[in-house]
């Protein structure tokens, strides 16, 4: 699946049609690197957490949603195997001490999310896009995250109420929801033959299949120098049995 960057950028590069960040200066080029890192270590997480482990979620909204997008028999396996590879991704990367408890885990990566928000909130200030009047790859990598978390309705919306309260991160989805993704008087915005809520769909699942990179996360994270190889007995909670496991030790 594509991974880095995200199928969103993809998608909205193909509407502008041209090299979006053509006319960016070197040091906006080395701030988009720097944002989408962060993207990806502080909300990336969280917003994992938030479709795959949260179990309300989980059960009221991913699930469904996602095993109708796919033919049986895959419908009833692919989506608790990405509720574990998503659980294993938070606890691999971010489960190290002194976290040693699945609730310390979590309550880290909803403050790292929080802030991550908060940041690209400040960056964003009262501009249409992160470097002025014109969109680029990070405005396509930041709504990609953004839009889902803002858009989909959640039974627990822990972080959908912090991003709620930033509102010109929620005027900057709804600027490209409206300018990309709706229906115009005159026809059909560029955005193609899709409705609001389809491409919505869509935008959800970009953001889910960043789960995959689980699949890929072998040799490398376990044989780092900051997290040697051990046994984690939490790797394999499901959102079902989250909750009563959880303060069980990530170490043995």
């Amino acid at each position: 699946g594509e991974t880095q960057p995200t199928g969103t950028v993809s998608f909205l590069l193909k509407i502008i049609k041209y090299n979006a960040d053509y006319e960016l200066s070197a040091k906006q080029g080395a701030d988009t690197l720097a944002y989408i890192a962060l993207l990806e270590e502080k909300l990336l997480p969280a917003v994992l957490h938030t479709f795959w482990v949260e179990s309300d979620n989980y059960f009221t909204v991913t699930k469904p949603w996602f095993a109708s997008q796919i033919p049986f028999p895959l419908s009833l396996i692919l989506p608790g195997r990405m509720s574990k590879g998503a659980l294993n991704r938070i606890l691999l990367t971010r489960g190290q001490p002194p976290l040693y408890h699945l609730r310390e885990v979590e309550a880290q990566i909803y403050r790292d999310a929080k802030e991550c928000l908060n940041l690209l909130s400040n960056r964003l200030g009262t501009s249409q896009f992160f470097f002025g009047d014109t969109p680029s790859t990070l405005d396509a990598y930041v709504f990609g995250f953004l839009a889902p978390l803002y858009k989909v309705r959640f039974p627990k919306v822990q972080l959908q109420e912090h991003l709620k309260q930033l509102s010109n991160l929620c005027r900057f989805c709804d600027d490209i929801l409206s300018s990309y993704f709706r229906l115009s008087l005159g026809g059909i915005s560029p955005a193609g033959q899709e409705t609001v809520d389809a491409n919505l769909q869509k935008l959800t699942q970009l953001v889910n299949k960043e789960s995959n990179l689980i699949e890929k996360m072998d040799d490398n994270l376990r044989q780092s120098p900051q997290l040697p190889p051990r046994k984690l007995p939490t790797l394999k909670l499901t959102p079902a049995e989250e909750e009563n496991n959880s303060f069980q030790r990530l170490s043995p």
